[in-house]
């Protein structure tokens, strides 16, 4: 039987060079639409399918190589005589080589404004089906899905023989690239019908880094994205400056990011260990800066800083007073990226849409052994609340409130902010009781915290945060509210003569 090769790909990276070395080791190649066309064009010699089918394409090319003159030439078993015997008594030659890759579906639906219908039409049937062909009988037919493997395969093809190694590998290629190939059209489907938390679930993700280590040196580790790219996701962000971002640079990155997705005003997020440590909002960059510092001075330093507008000169110019290990903006000006190159190992992240919100049904997932917990993200930020105490919080500590409800929503629980004027003075986070949150969040203060707010993640078991906040000074709180001793709160802040607002909305962060 003659050597025979099945080509056919959307992604056509040097795909005349490769057809051109199978033509010289003797191969008869078969191709389909556009890359016949290209190889035609190329001069090389190339059959159509048709000419193999002995059927032309059909049903404005759904139908091209679904049928039993390719697929038979795939998966007859070559040390099966009965096999054989069946191909030669049909008339069918055995395929011995597939180099397919996928109607572009993921650059299909990634388009504005693409049509249902278009997409549909993106979806790849001829292909995946070869592929599957081709892999199940990886010990007589190469198969190539990727063309990154082109020059591997090809040089073991030229020294007469492909290892049975690199066509379990390539075999491993197919099912991986198929099965990501459906997760993306079944994420599609799922998105389009609003199906939240399907029956069976499956997830698609690319590598986009081997990362130097885990979260400590004798762990390894590697970053994913979603094969469907997010435009505000920290695993998009160009790298201008610095040292290989780590697994904890990006945990702790991530959790500044997605805090900063909270305001739309000039903010300045710094966090260490994935907690915040510093949030300010100001007229200007430069300002939220130098306010979201003075918050906690100590904690900053080897820290990661979040920014929802440009960094210019002056704003980097402070921040390399100190060490920290990531910057992440929208941009930065020439001027600030020379500025901040004068620490060679600072990281300078600059993500387009760094401080776009998460649209609603944004899922949340955490691994746990054997299994996998998902949830809806946490991006309710209610505005209003209900004041339950004689006296009514001011005006003008209303907004800070709000604001300092935000930054409490990205602590690890249990947790407390202190605040006064759109900037944290204090944060307790991560506590195995709420007094202990909120004595930490006034120690941490090291500005007066006399007519500052509280902000609380959920409510307040005892009166005990009240009486703290008292000693304290503090003015107003804001908590969820809904415990069954809510009582004994509300009668200690009228006895202190302190406001306190129920959201109603609890945000654990676990």
């Amino acid at each position: 039987m003659k050597k025979r090769a099945l080509v056919s790909v959307s992604d056509k990276t040097n795909i005349e060079a490769v057809c051109k070395t199978l033509v010289e080791q003797g191969y008869e190649i078969i191709s389909t639409g556009g890359t016949y066309n290209a190889l035609k064009k190329a001069g090389l010699p190339v059959l159509n399918i048709s000419e193999i089918t002995s059927f032309p394409e059909c049903l404005d090319g759904r139908v091209k190589t679904l049928h039993p003159a390719v697929h038979a030439g795939l998966l007859a078993i070559r040390n099966n005589p009965e096999h054989m015997a069946q191909l030669s008594e049909l008339n069918i030659n055995t395929i011995d080589v597939v180099i397919v890759n996928l109607y572009p579906f993921k650059q299909t639906i990634m388009k504005e404004g693409i049509e249902f219908q278009e997409a549909v039409e993106n979806i790849d049937i001829g292909g995946p089906t070869m592929l599957r062909s081709a892999a199940k009988n990886f010990q007589d037919v190469i198969v190539i899905v990727d063309p990154n493997d082109y020059e591997k395969v090809f040089e073991e093809i030229k020294s007469g023989s492909v290892s049975l190694d690199t066509r379990k590998y390539l075999m491993y290629k197919v099912y991986q690239h198929t099965a990501v190939y459906d997760t993306m059209i079944s994420t599609y489907l799922r998105g389009k019908l609003g199906i939240e938390f399907p029956d069976q679930l499956t997830l698609a993700y690319e590598k986009k880094e081997q990362l130097r280590y885990g979260e400590n040196p004798h762990q390894q580790a590697a970053a994913y994205g979603e094969v469907l790219p997010i435009k505000n996701s920290l695993v998009n962000a160009e790298q201008l400056n610095g040292k290989q971002i780590s697994y904890n640079n990006i945990n702790d990155t991530n959790g500044a990011v997605e805090l900063l997705k909270e305001f739309s005003e000039p903010t300045i997020v710094a966090v260490k260990h994935a907690n915040p440590c510093g949030v300010a909002s100001a007229d200007n960059i430069y300002d939220a800066y130098i306010r979201a510092y003075a918050c906690d001075p100590v904690s900053i330093y080897g820290g990661i800083v979040a920014s929802n507008r440009t960094i210019d000169k002056a704003t980097a110019e402070e921040m390399i007073k100190i060490f920290l290990e990531i910057v992440i903006a929208p941009d930065f000006t020439e001027e600030a990226i020379a500025v901040l190159a004068k620490k060679p190992n600072l990281r300078v992240l600059k993500l387009a849409e760094v401080g776009k919100s998460n649209p609603k049904g944004t899922m949340e997932f955490k691994k746990c052994y054997g299994g996998l917990i998902m949830q809806e993200a946490d991006l309710e930020t209610k505005e209003g609340f209900t004041v339950v105490t004689k006296k009514a919080p001011a005006k003008e500590e209303e907004a800070t409130m709000q604001f300092a409800m935000k930054v409490v929503k990205h602590c690890k629980s249990n947790a407390i902010v202190i605040a006064k004027d759109n900037a944290t003075l204090g944060i307790g986070v991560g506590q195995t009781n709420r007094i202990w949150a909120t004595t930490q969040a006034g120690e941490h203060s090291l500005s007066e915290t006399k007519g500052a707010v509280l902000a609380s993640d959920a409510f307040f078991p005892f009166n005990d945060c009240v009486k703290e906040s008292t000693k304290l000074g503090i003015s107003s709180i804001i908590q969820p509210g809904g415990s069954v001793r809510d009582t004994e709160s509300i009668e200690e802040c009228d006895a202190s003569g302190i406001a306190m607002v129920f959201t109603g909305v609890r945000h654990f962060k676990h």
